[in-house]
């Protein structure tokens, strides 16, 4: 999907993202969450859209995320005011193919549900990479096609229509494989029905 697409795309889901989507997406954002909490330390969220996951992380995480969709982010400050979570340090208009932070900023770096959004997931995966501190993790959660048994079919008839749903159905996992800078250190299928996988990663020096 190109840019423009993208924004005009989640400028008309942002006020309904969280009723259409935030249930079958709440497995992926939970395990990460828990993740993070259990280590600690800083997190940037990739493409944090209207803050789904904001609540679950601990009060002593520090938060910051970054969204194309200027209308998501909106929703995300809204969330981040309601609720008091003062462990939000920033959420920013940014282009996840260029993010404009220093290198190794986080002790992890989270990208839920948005690598069959973004165009070249793979720099975004870069980006992604060089800002998370050596030794810290990288995690994914997102539909990819094929890992979810029984379901094929409805991905082959969902493909065409990427621009209109906001993601790409056919995503292959391999895109986000095989990384130099990242170990694989999980790999699970997520509740409900197994739709969504979860992965996470150790960054690791090249």
């Amino acid at each position: 999907m190109q840019v423009e697409a993208i924004q005009k795309t989640y400028r008309r889901w942002a006020p309904v993202y969280d009723l259409a989507f935030g249930r079958i997406t709440q497995g992926g954002r939970l395990l990460a969450a828990r993740h993070v909490n259990a280590a600690g330390g800083s997190v940037l969220e990739v493409g944090i859209g209207t803050g789904l996951a904001l609540d679950y992380y601990a009060p002593r995480v520090r938060v910051t995320g970054i969204d194309l969709s200027e209308e998501m982010l909106a929703e995300a400050r809204l969330r981040a005011e309601r609720l008091k979570l003062r462990n939000v340090v920033g959420l920013h208009q940014m282009d996840a193919r260029a993010i404009d932070l220093p290198d190794a900023s986080f002790d992890h770096v989270a990208a839920m549900h948005i690598m069959s959004v973004v165009p070249e997931p793979e720099r975004v995966l870069d980006e992604m990479v060089r800002l998370c501190r050596p030794g810290g993790s990288v995690v994914i959660a997102n539909h990819f096609a094929g890992r979810a048994e029984g379901w094929s079919f409805a991905e082959r008839l969902a493909a065409p229509l990427a621009n209109l749903l906001g993601w790409h159905s056919d995503f292959a996992i391999e895109r986000v494989l095989g990384h130099r800078g990242l170990k694989l250190e999980e790999q699970r299928q997520v509740r409900p029905f197994g739709l969504m996988t979860f992965l996470r990663f150790r960054r690791v020096e090249p």
